[in-house]
């Protein structure tokens, strides 16, 4: 018999989640899925800067942006796969390059304190 295995990510949705948690609906969706990446990402940027009076200062977001891109990347592939090495293929990285930057990101922690 074959060994049921423990990586599956099939319940993993950042869509799901912000459903859930009522931070999001249909109506939200399809406005965001009208927007590029660039402008939903200079939006949240500009959104964020709003509630600092746009002082961003001590905060390196030039230098951030490729974590900001890489955590991005992350969680979309655990959501759209159905396990980690699906999803470590799809990102092109081995499973063992996966599991480090996963943990770098703290990306389990994520889907597993808002499920």
């Amino acid at each position: 018999m074959k060994a049921k295995r423990n990586n599956t990510t099939t319940e993993y949705s950042i869509i799901k989640i912000l459903k859930d948690q009522g931070q999001i609906n249909d109506y939200v969706l399809t406005q965001i899925n009208s927007l590029s990446v660039e402008d939903l990402l200079a939006v949240k940027f500009e959104l964020a800067a709003a509630n600092i009076n746009n002082r961003l200062y001590g905060f390196d977001i030039w230098r951030q942006t490729v974590n900001i891109t890489k955590e991005a990347l992350l969680k979309f592939a655990i959501s759209t796969t159905k396990s980690k090495k699906d999803a470590a293929r799809f990102l092109g990285l081995t499973y063992s390059e996966f599991k480090r930057v996963s943990a770098k990101y703290k990306v389990k922690e994520y889907f597993t304190t808002v499920i």
